[in-house]
């Protein structure tokens, strides 16, 4: 019998349908071997009328999450509101309403901005106490300035208060003269009429002194083996150069005028100048090396003046070099404004975005190092004035930049690599990681409810104090974190089994064949660890409070030894070296030192640190006379640390004098203050020195002029030609 055979197409077998996805399958499911189902509770469940796990887990997606957010949300609106009526209710009956009303801190991004209580809406929460602030006149000045709590000026407010309460007087803001230091270091302002600084001006801005092309080579060379190096890596070396040989072209005696040449040259001639004894100063400044060059940055702000509207990238170098040549000179609210403005021309150039990538990997590289050095920059004013910082990050921040041998053989400068792939531009990285470690930290502490009553701060609530000490302690481990990661080609040596980056007090093995610029890096680098690790630990220094074994205590100390390490690396730099030599920052890195260390020996005087803290206030006047020989702010430095050094000797005998006749006996305290050997000053005269002396007024004026210190630089120095703009149109 034949066979049939069909032909035709043949259907395609179907295929299998795609078995839905479960999630997770609930207990009960997966102990019966059961297919489950993504139900809440699963079908399975729901027939037999039993429970399901799976009942518990609460729906992923994102429209649910959004509507369990918003839940919380009211959850804590509705709590909040109950606590802020259960806190009224309380207010009204103390009678504290005055005391919501009075109590208005300063805002800053440290000191975040105070809701006021009246108008209040109940769904933002109550209102927290938060830290507050100071306001301080200037040299030469009657107007006042507010300064956060981060800053020197409010520490420094914090101890003068503490020498009013001990030495039991008080003074009036009347009786008080703010003014006096600026009487001490300049010409009484009062004896010249407006004329007259009017006169003034109008004669400096005639006499300005420009460098012939000679000297303005020498000054130029500086740049590179110092700002550019040590601080920030903002300009192409090799453009700069040609830009500069272009300026050239029409005349062998004048160059054409560029802004940024100006401000660089203004810099150097500040750094250089304050390198030489103030005898070898002569021929180019007459005043003070600190404000050397203002004929250099008085022409560059005239010339940036005409491209305010449209800036370039070479306009906002301009402006991060001139708020650097103003921090500098002291002029530390110049400064800020300038690092205001800098910030908002790099908005305008779009610095704060990731650079497109149709740019060349050497255009990428130097707009992120800009950027980059914005935000150091800007961290580094903001928390040394204790003010609201300028730039913040986003999601769309551009990456950190590169420090790989490609980007530096990019970069326009060519020194030699350091091994394992790092680079002159290692420091900048590391330098910039740094800061976003202290200010994450910085932010955090000082945005930090102080849950304390109106009437008291929080050195009045050692409970609250305490509190913020442990939360500060896992940021300090960050800060240790960072200094391990520090590569080994950027780390000082030390002498036998000492560690860099460390406080153990080793002395210092300065590589001696290592190129200038190294040697600084280096040098910097650790400094800066160690001023940033102070000043963070600073508000720990707690006066009137008896010394515990609590956390508070510790950051105390580690604040203490952090300013301790700073005083020994930078006199053994100072002394043997001239690595440091006219570098402003480090003056004041020493002269935050120096006071933060007469705080803790004031607060202190029995802790086991007290000892060398003592030995390291005589050492910081060393330091500071010698940054007096090159420029004079460095001289009054040194006086009011000496002074003050003698001056809490007297109170710490006092203050041991007092326990002795309570107790009857004789301690080893008592030879604390003879052994601390004040220059100037010997044991004897020590010891037959009254007390009587020693007044709040005395003391608070000694302060005031450490008040100062940083402010005292001559303003008229700056001005710029008004164009017949005469002083009688400015305010005195």
């Amino acid at each position: 019998m034949a066979e049939t055979i069909t032909s035709g197409p043949q259907l395609a077998p179907r295929p299998r349908q795609k078995r839905s996805q479960v999630v997770r399958a609930c207990d009960w499911c997966r102990k019966h071997r059961i297919k489950c189902d993504n139900n809440l509770p699963c079908s399975n469940c729901k027939n037999r009328d039993a429970e399901c796990s799976n009942d518990v887990i609460r729906a992923t997606s994102l429209p649910h999450a959004y509507r369990e957010i918003e839940r919380l949300r009211r959850q804590v609106r509705e709590l909040e509101h109950e606590l802020h009526q259960e806190r009224s209710r309380a207010a009204n009956n103390h009678n504290n309403h005055n005391n919501l009303e009075h109590h208005t801190p300063p805002a800053s991004d440290s000191s975040p901005p105070e809701l006021s209580q009246k108008g209040l809406d109940w769904e933002y929460g109550d209102a927290q106490k938060f830290w507050g602030g100071i306001h301080i006149k200037h040299a030469q000045s009657t107007r006042e300035t507010w300064y956060g709590p981060s800053s020197l000026f409010y520490f420094i407010g914090r101890v003068t208060s503490f020498l009013s309460s001990t030495l039991h007087q008080t003074q009036s803001a009347d009786e008080i003269l703010p003014n006096a230091s600026a009487r001490a270091l300049f010409d009484d302002p009062t004896s010249n009429s407006r004329n007259g600084a009017g006169r003034r001006l109008s004669n400096s801005a005639a006499a300005g002194r420009y460098l012939s092309p000679t000297q303005e080579e020498y000054f130029l060379d500086l740049f590179w083996q110092s700002y550019h190096t040590s601080l920030f890596p903002i300009l192409n070396e090799a453009e700069f150069k040609e830009h500069y040989r272009s300026l050239w072209v029409t005349s062998d005696n004048v160059r054409k005028p560029s802004a940024l040449v100006d401000i660089v040259i203004a810099m150097c001639m500040q750094h250089g100048l304050s390198m030489l004894p103030a005898t070898r100063q002569k021929p180019i400044v007459d005043n003070d090396a600190t404000v050397a060059g203002q004929w250099y940055y008085r022409r560059c702000q005239a010339l940036l003046e005409y491209e305010l509207e449209s800036p370039t990238i070479s306009t906002l170098q301009c402006y991060i070099l001139c708020s650097v040549y103003l921090c500098c000179g002291s002029f530390h609210n110049m400064a800020d404004n300038f690092c205001a403005l800098s910030v908002r021309v790099a908005h305008m150039l779009g610095l704060h975005l990731e650079p497109p990538s149709t740019l060349p990997d050497k255009g990428r590289e130097l707009r992120k190092r800009l950027w980059w050095a914005l935000y150091v920059f800007d961290s580094k004013v903001s928390m040394k004035l204790g003010r609201p910082f300028q730039v913040h990050r986003s999601n769309a921040e551009p990456s950190l930049p590169d420090d790989q041998p490609e980007a530096a053989a990019q970069s326009g400068s060519h020194f030699a690599s350091l091994g394992g792939n790092v680079t002159w531009l290692t420091f900048n990285l590391q330098n910039t990681k740094l800061f976003l470690t202290v200010r994450e930290a910085h932010t955090a502490f000082y945005k930090r409810n102080l849950n304390i009553r109106d009437d008291e701060t929080v050195w009045d609530n050692l409970q609250a104090l305490e509190a913020h000490a442990e939360f500060m302690r896992p940021y300090a481990k960050t800060l240790e974190d960072w200094a391990n990661d520090v590569p080994n080609a950027l780390r000082t040596k030390r002498q036998g089994n000492g560690s860099s980056l460390s406080m153990d007090g080793s002395s210092l093995e300065i590589e001696q064949f290592a190129p200038l610029w190294l040697q600084r890096q280096r040098i910097i680098l650790e400094l800066m660890y160690h001023t940033l690790s102070s000043n963070l630990c600073r508000p720990f220094i707690a006066f009137g409070s008896a010394p515990k074994s609590t956390t508070t205590d510790l950051m105390a100390t580690k604040c203490a030894h952090h300013a301790i390490a700073l005083t020994q690396i930078t006199h053994q730099v100072l002394s043997s070296t001239s690595i440091l030599a006219g570098w402003h920052e480090a003056f004041q890195w020493q002269w935050y030192a120096a006071m933060t260390l007469v705080g803790f020996v004031l607060a202190y005087p029995q802790s086991a640190p007290t000892l060398a803290a003592r030995r390291a206030i005589d050492q910081s006047v060393a330091v500071l006379d010698i940054f007096g020989d090159s420029f004079a702010i460095g001289i009054q430095a040194a006086n009011i640390v000496r002074d003050l050094g003698t001056k809490v000797d007297f109170l710490l005998q006092q203050n041991q004098a007092g326990r002795n006749a309570s107790s009857g006996n004789v301690s080893t305290r008592d030879q604390i203050a003879p052994t601390a050997n004040f220059r100037g000053l010997e044991e004897g005269d020590l010891m037959s020195i009254s007390f009587d002396n020693l007044t709040a007024e005395s003391m608070q004026d000694i302060f005031q002029v450490a008040l100062d210190i940083d402010q005292c630089s001559n303003l008229d120095m700056l001005w710029l030609d008004g164009g017949g703009i005469l002083s009688e149109q400015w305010p005195q």
